[in-house]
């Protein structure tokens, strides 16, 4: 778990005429919320948020105008489209020791049976609740040797320690399809052979 520490700014223009002018001077505009306590809206630097925002469930040491630090980890970020950058940011504060429920990456490794198997990724992302401090990063499954029909439900995953599973424990995760190319394809040629 990656933490990085930013320096934020609040604000108190409001606006689309204000987020302009805020990613006009390479800054990102962005909100703060935290338990029982009203949004705090800051302006952030854009490259520094951009990269940390590279590592998923990054967490955020936030030093907000030049007074002590809080945790923060993302919980939306809105971006550009068609040039990829920043336009918006919600934060969420977090205490060392918090449990919170985030999303992981779910990783497949190995070969799928031979034959023309395809996986599917059901839920590409798994959630999750984990220590605020101790998120992990992603979670890998073998499917090495799976055939058509063979599932991975949720529970069959092995989560990291302090991990707990934050969605059914019977959810498809991950199932082998057999390829249907193939059969499509003789059936175009035994309508063409009728006709």
């Amino acid at each position: 778990m990656s933490e990085v520490k930013i320096h934020a700014e609040t604000r108190s223009e409001f606006g689309k005429g204000a987020a302009r002018r805020i990613r006009r001077d390479g800054k990102v505009p962005g909100v703060v919320y935290e338990h029982g306590i009203d949004p705090l809206h800051l302006t952030l630097p854009g490259h520094e948020l951009l990269l940390a925002l590279r590592t998923p469930n990054v967490l955020i040491d936030l030093v907000i105008d030049g007074e002590g630090s809080q945790l923060a980890i993302p919980k939306a970020v809105q971006r550009d489209a068609i040039k990829g950058f920043l336009e918006h940011v919600d934060l969420l504060m977090v205490k060392r020791g918090e449990r919170v429920t985030v999303e992981i990456h779910v990783t497949a490794e190995g070969e799928l049976a031979p034959g023309g198997n395809l996986l599917e990724h059901v839920i590409p992302t798994l959630p999750i609740e984990a220590e605020a401090t101790n998120i992990p990063d992603g979670v890998s499954v073998s499917v090495q040797g799976l055939s058509a029909g063979a599932t991975i439900l949720a529970k069959d995953l092995v989560l990291p320690a302090g991990a707990k599973l934050a969605v059914d424990e019977d959810t498809v995760v991950l199932q082998v399809l057999a390829a249907q190319a193939e059969e499509a394809a003789e059936g175009d040629e035994d309508e063409a052979a009728q006709a």
